[in-house]
């Protein structure tokens, strides 16, 4: 019982407080909230990407894999769609393209038609519509958010101690 107590009373000086958040937000619409320990992939005013995981949110800037970054030197973020697998889907839609295109040659051949009567328009119609839909579907799996007109960031502080110093 007195191990209990002692535990119940020692855990807050292990505990961290809540980290400060960025939020992402389209006009005054919400878009995305960041906090420690998510996934970020940015590109700073100075044309560089970076990529990795937020590893703290203090004092008006981002620590990605521990590196800081002052949120006003964003940018541009990126982030991966995931309702869908685009890569995966966008593949098998192109193969799937070629496979029209490769079953008209093999019909072709196989009844001895000419080389002109292989295909019809409505087969290169479906062929190209299948190869440029998997296409576009695996460039659409990126989205980019451009801060200035349309979206900005806003730094919601939640510690209201920027010392980093103990409670009164």
């Amino acid at each position: 019982m007195k191990q209990l107590l002692i535990i119940l009373c020692l855990l807050p000086c292990f505990c961290s407080a809540q980290t400060d958040l960025l939020m992402l937000k389209k006009g005054h619409a919400h878009v995305i909230t960041y906090s420690t320990g998510m996934h970020m992939a940015m590109q700073t005013i100075y044309d560089q990407w970076f990529d990795g995981t937020i590893t703290a949110i203090r004092h008006d800037s981002i620590f990605l894999n521990g590196t800081p970054f002052h949120y006003k030197e964003i940018r541009a973020l990126q982030r991966e769609r995931t309702k869908l697998n685009y890569k995966t889907d966008g593949t098998i839609l192109m193969i799937a393209g070629g496979g029209v295109l490769v079953l008209g040659a093999v019909n072709g051949l196989y009844r001895n038609d000419q080389i002109k009567d292989w295909y019809s328009p409505v087969s290169f119609i479906t062929a190209g519509a299948l190869i440029l839909g998997g296409y576009c579907l695996t460039r659409l799996q990126v989205k980019q958010y451009v801060l200035g007109k349309k979206y900005n960031l806003e730094y919601l502080e939640l510690n209201p101690n920027k010392n980093g110093g103990g409670a009164l």
